[in-house]
């Protein structure tokens, strides 16, 4: 996927973007105008199974306490272990806060 995206420069921009924001309110305003709530709530869903999968839980816990689609979990569990390593590098950097 990357080496689909890594010529964009509308993507690059983007998460250019992203890197500048300094605070959680910052990130708030930022993705509030820029993602619908839908789409924040499912990018906020697939971070949660993917903390609850490095967490050893099973997926009916995980549909349980998140709501999310077996679809949703497994293509989460796919990335944690055949992805580029996204989660797992912000799963890491999460746990040292």
């Amino acid at each position: 996927m990357i080496d689909k995206i890594a010529n964009d420069n509308e993507i690059k921009d983007l998460f250019e973007a992203i890197l500048t924001l300094e605070s959680i309110d910052d990130c708030y305003k930022f993705f509030e105008d820029i993602c619908t709530i839908k789409e924040m709530q499912s990018i906020a869903q697939r971070l949660a199974v993917a903390k609850m999968l490095k967490a050893g839980e099973t997926y009916q816990a995980i549909v349980s306490a998140t709501g999310a689609s077996t679809a949703t979990i497994s293509r989460v569990n796919r990335c944690l272990n055949y992805g580029d390593g996204g989660y797992n590098i912000v799963l890491k950097r999460l746990e040292k806060k």
